[in-house]
């Protein structure tokens, strides 16, 4: 999947399955990658789509190597309520994430908070001071390679700061796979050897309706590099 595909659209929102590469806004700093502003910009019409004081329709955003679910708002109206709606903390994401090791209690929450390092300005993590940060996760399944283990799982951040899963599981000593900010390099570097990227997806997303008002729901499928990623491991466990 090399570019973003619409999975919904009407009057109001449209819904994109974002791939992994592309970064969602626009900079000073982005050189020759693709850019899913960018993109909207020159394939679509609608109301707000060339306006950049709207970030041409963009109301959230996911991190580079993070594919899936990403709402676009198609005019004005819509765009100031679904930002309302994830400032109040209305919208509900789940997303996919194979970490290291087995992770336990299979569910339970992560509530620590978050900020940016001082030592090192491009990275974040847990700091005492830093803004709240809670996300709820579940085990779905167990998976071993090798004499390593890993936990597939389903998380729902309900805060939305930068890094927040990654940190979150850095933080419980799971780090996700692939990772080369949490994991660490040489983790990394040997994970990308079987998982090309950051094995993080935005599997789900549901919010009201800027229009209607009523509760509605889109999922994105995990992409194929992914689950090739996660076809070469051997399952250990289901979810009881």
């Amino acid at each position: 999947m090399n570019k973003p595909e619409v999975i919904f659209e009407d009057e109001e929102i449209m819904v994109l399955n974002k791939p992994s590469g592309w970064i969602v806004n626009d900079s000073a700093t982005v050189g020759e990658q693709p850019v899913i502003q960018s993109w909207i910009k020159s394939n679509f019409k609608f109301p707000i789509a060339g306006s950049k004081d709207q970030r041409n329709g963009i109301v959230h955003r996911l991190d580079k190597e993070t594919s899936g679910c990403l709402v676009v708002a198609k005019t004005g109206d819509a765009f100031e309520n679904l930002q309302g709606q994830f400032k109040e903390r209305r919208v509900e994401k789940t997303y996919l994430a194979l970490a290291h090791g087995k992770v336990f209690p299979a569910k339970d929450e992560i509530n620590v908070p978050v900020g940016r390092l001082p030592w090192r300005r491009d990275r974040f993590g847990v700091l005492p001071g830093g803004r709240d940060s809670l996300t709820h996760y579940k085990l779905v399944t167990y998976y071993s390679k090798g004499s390593d283990d890993y936990s597939l799982l389903a998380l729902k951040p309900k805060t939305g700061r930068t890094h927040q899963i990654r940190i979150h599981l850095k933080y419980l000593g799971y780090p996700i796979v692939s990772d080369e900010f949490y994991a660490g390099r040489r983790t990394a570097r040997e994970d990308r050897k079987w998982c090309p990227r950051l094995f993080l997806h935005a599997k789900g997303i549901s919010f009201f309706h800027p229009k209607t008002n009523k509760k509605v729901s889109f999922e994105a499928d995990l992409h194929k590099d992914l689950q090739e990623a996660l076809d070469s491991l051997e399952k250990t466990r289901e979810k009881s």
